[in-house]
């Protein structure tokens, strides 16, 4: 079930995620204000040639990204042949102005036939042209005692990738996409910021959905630009980016669904049938808490006994099943007591198993409620390792003993929220409200629903009517203040904040959520302050050090300076110390740390912290911010090596 304090459910952190976003700008998300026309960069040759004047037919609106290798051509038995070839000298027996007026005679001849859209024999013309221009290369290239060899190699590159590009274009006119994007790949490899051939590979890559590999185009056609405009972008100067954002986000629309399935499948094969690892304590107390039975408990336990002296009694080798049971119950809850949860659920599925083996007639001899408490905590530890199904199954055998208790129910419906069936945790909660209409834990939990099914004015009523209830319910005070400031009710925000701290001044929940309202209206100090307090409440909430690591880095320095990027990194990698699960604070961390890495082995590193962020995700809403952002960095890493870039850092 979704903890209260994931910031997730939070409005408010969700937005602050863009204003964190802002000092990580070689995440390449990000808008700029159109202005028109941008001046063209291109070098002069010092000889006039056609060459100077790239075909623009292939000038296109779209834009695409990147590929990581080059594709494998269509078999040349499908290329149309031709035999349009005029009679031409070799390279080598022409002097180098004979040769460029050769060349300028196939590009008439190349654009008299683009015009005629007789595509493929325009390319058969540029491949002549190339024939010629390659074997002039090569003949310069074995002669050594040629002094001006360098120079007219310069400029017969410079026209091998002009006719490359002009084939190019005339091969994606003509559908053969194949060859096409290999002209791209030829044309990057003498020329890796030459922006025609990367936008058309882009293109070409769209087209044959290969949405990961045009992203790595995008992210350097993104790069460069930024490279060219960094004094611009500096000043705040408007300037169009090469790609609209529009663009990066369909690509991610199109990669992200097969990568988180790929990676729940990884996840899957990883842990089996193995139990996952527990969430944090203070996680798992937000949740117990939550439950209005919480107090109940708790006060049963503390009534129950020591640890040590049920541990003695637990040695005893004559002990009777029926008394293994109880202990094991009474020590478990204990254990829970004190936040000792992996030793907790040792007890309780101890006792499960052997209640289980000793059939009706052992779970007949218990008094009272033992078994149906044995099935409800033994539940409660099973969904907090994510096995799900074993957690259902204790659940439903609960119904069968309490079938009136609607609590039960309201944790049935929890774990169909995390398994993402929310028409049926729906029902369950109608079927809890049903038997009793005043389960404020069937209300509160409901809200939670209706949140991540985007319907915040159902939540306000369950919340309402919780508090109606229960006026003391801190729990739903600070979520319907999460609802008024997702509906811009800032007084409201902060009425439901000032009577959630009357309950319980010392919360550290209270004052995390009073610092994120705090966040939202700009004041970054009085937020910050709120945070430190949260943390002084209770060091083991992780929520308020990426709090207070958003406030640090939209507060700047004295004297107007950049913010203390090194303090935010240092909360960030605090929350994740404190909870390894922290989804929040790895998709935070790995944008600083990225924009602060000084070369591509920095970058890399973001990767590898993404990665263990993702080995604790379960569901694919856990996992999709931290798999975006990876997608995106590995992609900018990879562009950056494209270009033959050190670093992504623009400063």
């Amino acid at each position: 079930m979704k903890s209260q304090s994931s910031t997730q459910t939070r409005i408010i952190v969700t937005n602050a995620l863009l204003l964190a976003g802002l000092a990580a700008s070689a995440l390449l998300i990000y808008k700029y204000s159109i202005q028109q026309g941008r001046a063209s960069n291109r070098k002069n040759s010092k000889t006039k040639l056609y060459l100077d004047n790239e075909d623009d037919s292939d000038n296109h609106n779209d834009t695409s990204s990147s590929s990581h290798s080059t594709s494998a051509a269509k078999d040349s038995s499908d290329t149309p042949k031709h035999s349009n070839k005029s009679p031409v000298s070799t390279s080598n027996e022409l002097s180098a102005e004979a040769l460029i007026a050769q060349l300028e005679t196939l590009d008439k001849r190349g654009k008299v036939l683009f015009r005629e859209q007789k595509y493929m024999d325009a390319a058969e013309v540029y491949t002549e042209a190339l024939d010629l221009v390659q074997a002039r290369i090569t003949n310069q290239q074995g002669d050594n005692n040629n002094n001006n060899a360098g120079s007219s190699r310069h400029n017969f590159h410079r026209q091998m990738v002009t006719l490359l590009n002009n084939r190019c274009a005339m091969y994606e006119k003509g559908g053969f996409e194949d060859l096409a994007l290999i002209d791209c790949c030829s044309i990057l490899e003498l020329e890796p910021s030459h922006n025609k051939a990367r936008t058309r590979k882009l293109r070409v890559l769209e087209v044959q959905h290969r949405y990961r590999e045009a992203l790595v185009e995008v992210c350097a056609l993104q790069l460069k630009f930024m490279q060219d405009n960094r004094d611009k972008l500096r000043m705040g100067i408007p300037v169009t980016p090469p790609v609209p954002q529009s663009k990066i986000e369909e690509l991610m629309g199109s990669i992200l669904p097969g990568e988180i399935e790929t990676m729940l499948n990884e996840i899957e094969k990883k842990y089996g049938s193995k139990e996952r690892p527990m969430p944090s304590s203070h996680t798992i107390m937000q949740l117990l808490q939550s439950f209005s039975g919480f107090r109940g408990w708790m006060a049963q336990a503390a009534r129950d006994g020591s640890l040590d002296v049920m541990s003695e009694k637990l040695k005893n080798a004559e002990l009777a099943d029926v008394e293994k049971v109880e202990l094991l119950l009474k020590r478990g809850r204990r254990y829970a007591y004190h936040r000792k949860f992996v030793e907790c659920k040792e007890d309780f599925e101890a006792a499960y198993k052997i209640l289980e083996n000793g059939g009706d007639d052992l779970k007949n001899l218990l008094e009272g409620d033992t078994y149906a408490r044995v099935l409800e905590w033994t539940g409660m530890c099973r969904h907090l390792t994510y096995d799900l199904k074993g957690a259902v199954k204790c659940y439903e055998a609960c119904s069968d003993v309490e079938p009136t208790n609607a609590v039960i129910l309201v944790k049935r419906a929890g774990i169909q929220m995390d398994s993402g069936k929310l028409d049926e945790a729906l029902e369950l909660f109608g079927t809890a409200l049903g038997i009793d209409p005043s389960t404020v834990d069937a209300l509160l939990h409901r809200a939670n629903l209706h949140m991540l099914q985007e319907k915040p004015m159902d939540a306000k009523v369950d919340l309402e009517r919780c508090i109606e209830l229960r006026p003391d319910h801190v729990f739903a005070h600070l979520r319907l203040a999460t609802i008024y400031l997702a509906l811009g009710d800032e007084a409201g925000a902060k009425k439901s904040l000032d009577a959630a701290e009357r309950i319980d001044p010392n919360s550290s929940e209270v004052h995390s959520y009073r610092g994120e309202l705090l966040l939202a209206q700009g004041q970054m100090e009085e937020a910050k302050a709120e945070f430190d307090r949260a943390i002084d409440c209770d060091a083991g909430n992780p929520t308020p050090y990426v709090n207070a690591a958003l406030a640090v880095m939209n507060t700047p320095s004295a004297g107007g300076g950049p913010p203390d990027i090194h303090e935010a990194i240092r909360l960030l990698e605090k929350a994740i110390d404190i909870d390894p699960q922290f989804h929040s604070a790895y998709v935070h961390l790995g944008q600083l740390k990225l924009c602060m890495a000084t070369n591509l082995i920095a970058a890399r590193e973001v990767i590898a912290l993404y990665d263990k962020g993702l080995n604790y995700c379960r569901t694919a809403d856990e996992m999709k911010d931290i798999l975006s952002m990876r997608i995106l960095t590995v992609a900018q890493v990879d562009a950056a090596s494209a270009l033959k870039m050190e670093t992504l850092n623009m400063q």
